[in-house]
Parts: C-alpha cells; sequence; structure tokens
C-alpha cells in the first residue's frame, strides 16, 4: 500500500497523533504527513503511506484555510488555547479598518512565528522551550501569503473577521491574525481554523479517520496514487529503454530545449516511475534521478 491519505484531521489531535492512528489502522510502520496542523485546527491533512513517504519533499507546498480571527484579545498561543494576555472590548473596530489593514498580510512577507509552535530552535522545539518558560528570540520567516479574501464580518464587543487564505508553506494563519491585531492597534487572535487545500489534496475528498477505519472494513480503502498527488510536475514520459535504465538509476540524456526543473516520469504507458530533475552539466543537459519509484 503506497500511496497516500487525504485525512480529514479532527480537533484535539496533533499532526503526530493522527500518524500513530493510521499506522494502527493500516497496521503498518512508513506513515509520515505532509504539514502539520495545530490540534486546535480541523481539516486537510496529507499522509503518506509506504514508499510514498520518500515524495512528501516533492509535493505542492500550496494551501489554502479558513480563518476566524477575534479581534480585541492576545493569546499566549495567538489562539483561544492559551492564556489570555490582553483584553479590552473593540466594537469600535470597523470592517472598513480591517479591510484597508488586510494588503500588508498579502505577498512575500516577513513573519515571526508564533512562541508556542514546533519550530526547531537550539535543538528544542518552541512550545517545548515556551512551556519550560525558556526565552528565545523566535527566528523571522519569509513566507508568501497569496491572497485574502473576506467572507464575514460580525460586529460585537469582540468583532470577529471570517477569511480565507491562499498561502504558500511555512505561513502561520496564527501570526497573521496576531500581526493584523497588532497593526489596528487591538490586538487579535485566532479563534477558529481549517484547512480546506494542502499539496493539492481538498477538504472535500479528505476522509475521517472513521471513514478510513469503515473503508478498512469493508476493503474499499484506495490510496491517492503518486500520480494524482504530484500533477503540479510536469510529465515527461521515457522510451522504453530509456525507461530501462531510468529504473538502474542512471543520468540520461535529454533533449537541451527541455526546461530546466523538476518532472514526473512515466513511461510510455503512464506508470508512474519516479521524480526527475533535468540540468544543465559540464557534458550537457541531462536528467537526473532525483527518486526512482521501484527502489
Amino acid at each position: 500500500m503506497h500511496g497516500f491519505l487525504n485525512l480529514h484531521k479532527p480537533a484535539g489531535l496533533t499532526s503526530h497523533d493522527c500518524v500513530a492512528r493510521v499506522r494502527k489502522l493500516l497496521r503498518m510502520k512508513r506513515v509520515g504527513h505532509g504539514g502539520t496542523l495545530d490540534p486546535a485546527a480541523t481539516g486537510v491533512l496529507p499522509i503518506a503511506l509506504g514508499r510514498a513517504t520518500r515524495l512528501l519533499q516533492y509535493l505542492s507546498h500550496d494551501k489554502s484555510y479558513r480563518a476566524t480571527i477575534r479581534f480585541g484579545l492576545t493569546t499566549a498561543t495567538d489562539d483561544l488555547e492559551g492564556e489570555i494576555l490582553t483584553s479590552s472590548p473593540t466594537a469600535h473596530l470597523s470592517q472598513a479598518q480591517v479591510l484597508a489593514a488586510i494588503p500588508q498580510f498579502e505577498g512575500v512577507i516577513q513573519q515571526i512565528p508564533p512562541r508556542y509552535s514546533a519550530i526547531h530552535v537550539d535543538g528544542k522545539r518552541l512550545h517545548e522551550l515556551a512551556r519550560a518558560g525558556i526565552e528565545v528570540e523566535v527566528p523571522v520567516r519569509t513566507v508568501e501569503v497569496y491572497r485574502i479574501v473576506v467572507l464575514d464580518w460580525r460586529s460585537a464587543d469582540y468583532p470577529e473577521l471570517e477569511a480565507e487564505i491562499f498561502c504558500g508553506t511555512g505561513t502561520y494563519i496564527r501570526s497573521i491574525a496576531r500581526d493584523l491585531g497588532a497593526v489596528l492597534q487591538v490586538g487579535g487572535t485566532l479563534a477558529a481554523l481549517i484547512r480546506l487545500s494542502s499539496s493539492g489534496f481538498p477538504i472535500a475528498q479528505s476522509l475521517t479517520l472513521e471513514d478510513l477505519a469503515e473503508q478498512l472494513e469493508t476493503g474499499t480503502f484506495c490510496p491517492v496514487p503518486p500520480e494524482q498527488a504530484l500533477q503540479h510536475l510536469p510529465v515527461l514520459p521515457l522510451e522504453a529503454d530509456l525507461a530501462q535504465r531510468w529504473g538502474h538509476g542512471q543520468k540520461l540524456p535529454i533533449s537541451d530545449t527541455l526546461e530546466l526543473g523538476r518532472y514526473r516520469i512515466q513511461d510510455q504507458a503512464g506508470h508512474f516511475l519516479g521524480i526527475g530533475e533535468q540540468k544543465e552539466l559540464s557534458d550537457g543537459a541531462v536528467l537526473v534521478p532525483a527518486l526512482v519509484w521501484g527502489e
């Protein structure tokens, strides 16, 4: 069983917890996830099964979320799971003010991750250091937010913004909530988060742990094949002789008109053979095997 599971992560479980549950249900050791999702958050968590764990690094980095940001509050964790640091009713805040501030958080931006996050600093995760009361400088990250679409505005003493956020890897939605509140000088924290898509896996096609257990019971579970999970990569089919050489891990002389970069390699019958990278070497353009699927 080598492929992917589009898991709908429930609230209250860490991404590691989900991997452990899947391992137990499938009775297999080689299971990994494609991008941490906070315990309080729900939604798409790509899970790699068997040899597909080697493909995690080649998945698309694009993600989308539906987030609810509450203004007038700041917390230690930048979401409602943490200790409240400040609380001040802010009914005066208007939707127009928020809309005017949002463009600052679109495009390539600098972002400081939450102190309670899984990032490693000095060999330890930030959340471990934070819980131990150890103050460290959180490294700034460069991330990309493609766009933020406002879905709803709810006026109240602690007004809430509901938005869909499309972004690249490494983006912390909790940081956007915190920093948007800071820009508006009222404070902000993340009240709810659903990941709608990740690495090409949509929430509409996701399975809960209960769905997975039921499909395994009835023998209907079928992993997402690698070629479907890697559709963002252009396809490069190989003739039979080149496919045979590819299977032995050899560099292949491919037309120098081929653009440099990664390709999804297939044989003439459409079978997935692995990931190749077109490179310009001293002896000309060659296709270098980055991953041979049959190995």
